[in-house]
């Protein structure tokens, strides 16, 4: 099946390989090409992350795309990423179709469905593009990936039934670059390689004069154009990552440690993004196999895109007699969606939602219980918190009602009339259900504060700031006007 037919210029932008870089790339280019004037939108067919967004009308979409519609100055839309896949387990995922769960699928029964799913993708693309001067299109994953070519929507499945020219990413940090792209041309078809129209080399470290001969030597293996070595982005690392992959260690050297646990289906992970660039907090990420630091003052317990499971991780790392030591010795907690879920006294799956039906002890730190079911919030928070009176926004994503004798202190006040979270009758344990609370400088500031902690950052000011100067550092060494030449054929 073939897109129709659309007179907007649009790019492709694949890769050799995950996380070489093409999220940042794209959101740069987008920064870059609007700030020339020209209407942009991204589009990425089909994202995989647990690190999700909701849209102004309770849609989801993978984070980067929100991010891309950021460098784009634009409002994000469910039909920047039609597809996002939300992996719950080692096999399978929930799918997410144009902002709605479509179902959760294992991985062979969602190759079975992509087919069927490319007219809506097609649809969304249409529609982005019918909006815009210019569509920047994320690849997921490889091209070289062939054996998942059948039924392919992601990369070029999707060039193809869109008709849409290919540039190819690849990331020279990781070594073996001449090889990742020279055997991407050796295993793509005669008509794939034909839609690539060039290269770029990303992630640079040094004198990018020094890799000429590379360039050439990739040019003449393979006919592509080269377009540019992208040195090291070094604020890349303070922009919100896709998925887990992309977490730093942690950062800062201020006087209030945060511990975060590293669970294995963490979600939404970029709440923590505003806390690591505070220069009054240390945030200590917890891989599986540390220890929970005796030092920290807040063990923050992220989202989760598996509730009972990771609470089983969580219990097979030990982290529940650390956590146990932390409270004891007056440390506080804070639980944010499925780490809410977590504190509580059960948790129950009488739909066997996230496995085999039945419920499971929680932490017992608040005196609340969950039942999850199949219903799902996404929706945009607004609200007061109860402790400071500061406001406060954010987004809620989440299955599951959570109720108990310690919501009656709920930790906000949504909508001017609808409690959210819970609070211990000691004020040292809380939850809430809203993410992104620390992206909002009002709300962070006086939770900081709370702690003798000044805040003195002003995210969203940050992050704007920091696409502007991506898009300075590309347009100084990819060669754009061959870039938007190739968008226009």
């Amino acid at each position: 099946m073939s897109a129709p037919q659309s007179r907007t210029p649009a790019i492709m932008v694949q890769g050799t390989g995950s996380n070489v870089g093409k999220s940042l790339i794209v959101a740069g280019l987008c920064r870059l090409f609007s700030n020339r004037g020209l209407k942009v939108r991204p589009f990425k067919p089909q994202n995989m992350s647990n690190n999700a967004a909701v849209t102004a009308d309770g849609g989801e979409i993978g984070r980067a795309q929100a991010l891309q519609a950021m460098g784009c100055r634009a409002e994000p839309s469910v039909h920047m990423n039609p597809v996002l896949l939300k992996p719950e387990t080692d096999t399978g995922a929930q799918v997410i179709v144009q902002g709605k769960r479509f179902g959760t699928m294992r991985a062979r029964e969602y190759g079975k469905q992509k087919a069927e799913l490319l007219p809506k993708v097609l649809g969304s693309f249409s529609r982005t593009a019918s909006e815009a001067d210019l569509v920047i299109v994320e690849g997921a994953g490889s091209p070289a990936e062939i054996n998942l070519r059948s039924g392919d929507i992601a990369n070029m499945g999707f060039a193809e039934a869109a008709d849409l020219p290919v540039i190819l990413c690849a990331d020279i940090d990781r070594g073996g670059v001449i090889a990742s792209v020279v055997g991407t041309h050796a295993v793509l078809e005669p008509d794939e390689r034909n839609r690539i129209k060039g290269f770029f080399i990303n992630r640079f470290r040094g004198d990018p004069n020094l890799f000429d001969d590379g360039m050439r030597e990739i040019s003449e293996r393979t006919g592509w154009l080269g377009l540019g070595v992208v040195p090291w982005f070094s604020d890349a690392g303070k922009l919100p990552a896709e998925d887990a992959l992309g977490l730093a260690d942690g950062f800062g050297s201020g006087g209030l440690k945060i511990a975060v646990p590293v669970i294995s289906r963490i979600a939404n992970f970029d709440d923590l993004d505003p806390l690591r660039l505070e220069p009054g907090v240390t945030l200590e990420l917890v891989h599986p196999g540390e220890p929970l630091p005796g030092d920290a003052d807040i063990v923050l317990l992220p989202g989760s895109k598996s509730t009972v499971g990771d609470l089983a991780f969580f219990r097979g790392q030990g982290w529940d007699i650390d956590l146990k030591a932390h409270h004891r010795r007056g440390g506080h907690i804070l639980g944010v969606c499925g780490g809410y879920q977590m504190l509580g006294k059960t948790i129950s799956d009488p739909d066997g939602i996230e496995g085999e039906p039945g419920t499971v002890e929680g932490l017992g730190y608040l005196d609340v219980k969950t039942v999850l079911s199949p219903e799902k919030s996404t929706v945009a928070a607004t609200g007061t918190h109860s402790a400071s009176g500061a406001q406060v926004s954010g987004y809620e994503i989440h299955i599951g009602r959570t109720a108990g004798p310690d919501c009656s202190n709920p930790m906000m006040m949504l909508d001017g009339e609808r409690p959210d979270g819970a609070v211990s009758a000691d004020g040292r344990v809380s939850g809430t259900y809203v993410h992104g609370l620390f992206t909002d400088d009002a709300f962070r500031s006086a939770y900081l504060k709370s702690f003798g902690t000044s805040a003195s950052l002003a995210y969203d000011r940050s992050v704007d700031r920091i696409l502007d100067d991506l898009a300075v550092h590309l347009e100084q060494t990819l060669d754009v006007e061959a870039l938007m030449k190739i968008a226009r054929e």
